[in-house]
């Protein structure tokens, strides 16, 4: 596959060096964080070398992982860190990713810091480790989670989870009929399946593997009343693949009142296609990111309810982890009861559900990212 371009980004030296003891969250913090932010790394060493870091996130348009590189850039700098951006060419991009691993050990970087595409990077992030490099996953854990050092994430379930319960007390007992906006239908990846399972059981209907997407029963019953999954289809978490992805829906079963996206781009272009068949006003749309073109979508009707996690925060502190561990301080740890650091979420609505925690599209517009 072709990979997209790929920057060296030299930062000059930091003046202050950096603080021994635990980390410190940068701007893009907010108080839905995880209550285990400081034990995210311990004391950090000698800060007067500079230090290699790689940035390999899934592609580098998702307005997503551009926040998480323009993030990344200015965490460099407050950490002496020397950094490369790279990315692959699209989402799922596994091929563009590993050559990136190679070049960041062939350069002799202390540590990547990656979102993974897919389980295609797994033997690539061994040979890294194996290397000596420290690894990082961002936003997407790897699957199995130690496949890395460790992951700074949103618990995606639970991002799930809270639109599906959102969803479910909007339709106030009605029959639920269902499409599924995923990410790939070729791979599975933990977001991807963790965002859908989470959904479906905040929905209050029976996953069978949590680990697995569209193994469901097709029709059956939720908290609220009757349910019929209409589809699954993937979207590439693109808007032009949100909009073919409802195109189909559609085509099959013309009377979807409640649809589930991947992401906010796959989402508006599940809307645009709903709107082009006349149907945007009689559908409920959920989404996870958080952007803050997704929170206007929210306040402009578009999406009814949007789960928001942090790439700033994950680049922060991934890029502080890896500083420190160069530098001989601790090895970050995961919040309890986690395989990873959870790095906070929030459901952004307009449209408050009882029992359902939420803060509105103006709050999350004061935090919101891209």
């Amino acid at each position: 596959m072709q990979l997209s371009s790929t920057s060296r980004i030299t930062v000059r030296r930091a003046v202050v060096a950096i603080a021994a003891g635990t980390l410190v969250l940068g701007a893009s913090a907010c108080g839905s964080s995880s209550d285990n932010t400081s034990s995210a790394a311990g004391t950090g060493g000698d800060s007067g070398e500079k230090v290699g870091v790689a940035l390999i996130t899934k592609d580098s348009t998702n307005p997503f992982f551009v926040a998480m590189q323009k993030g990344a850039q200015a965490d460099a700098a407050k950490n002496n860190v020397d950094l490369t951006i790279a990315s692959g060419a699209k989402d799922g991009d596994e091929q563009g990713q590993v050559q990136a691993i190679e070049n960041a050990i062939a350069a002799g970087d202390k540590g990547i810091l990656i979102t993974p595409n897919g389980p295609g990077v797994n033997a690539s992030i061994k040979k890294a480790r194996d290397a000596g490099l420290f690894v990082i996953a961002l936003d997407t854990p790897p699957d199995p989670a130690d496949t890395v050092d460790i992951t700074f994430a949103t618990d995606n379930f639970k991002a799930g989870e809270l639109i599906g319960q959102w969803a479910n007390k909007q339709l106030a007992g009605k029959k639920a009929t269902i499409a599924l906006l995923d990410l790939f239908n070729d791979k599975v990846v933990s977001v991807d399946y963790n965002r859908d399972q989470g959904f479906l059981t905040g929905m209050g209907i029976d996953t069978k593997d949590k680990q697995k997407n569209a193994d469901e029963d097709k029709t059956g019953t939720y908290a609220g009343g009757d349910y019929a999954i209409a589809c699954n289809e993937p979207t590439q978490g693109s808007e032009d693949g949100g909009r073919t992805a409802m195109e189909n829906c559609l085509t099959n079963t013309p009377d979807i009142n409640v649809v589930y996206t991947i992401n906010e781009p796959a989402a508006v272009g599940a809307y645009n296609a709903l709107k082009a068949a006349g149907k945007e006003k009689d559908v409920i749309i959920v989404s996870v990111d958080g952007g803050c073109a997704g929170v206007k979508s929210v306040k402009d009707g578009i999406i009814g309810a949007t789960s928001q996690q942090y790439p700033l925060k994950m680049a922060t502190l991934g890029m502080e982890a890896i500083a420190k561990i160069a530098r001989g301080g601790e090895k970050p740890k995961t919040s309890d009861g986690l395989d990873f650091f959870n790095t906070g979420v929030a459901l952004v609505t307009d449209k408050k559900a009882d029992g359902v925690e939420s803060i509105s599209s103006d709050e999350g517009s004061k935090i919101c990212w891209g």
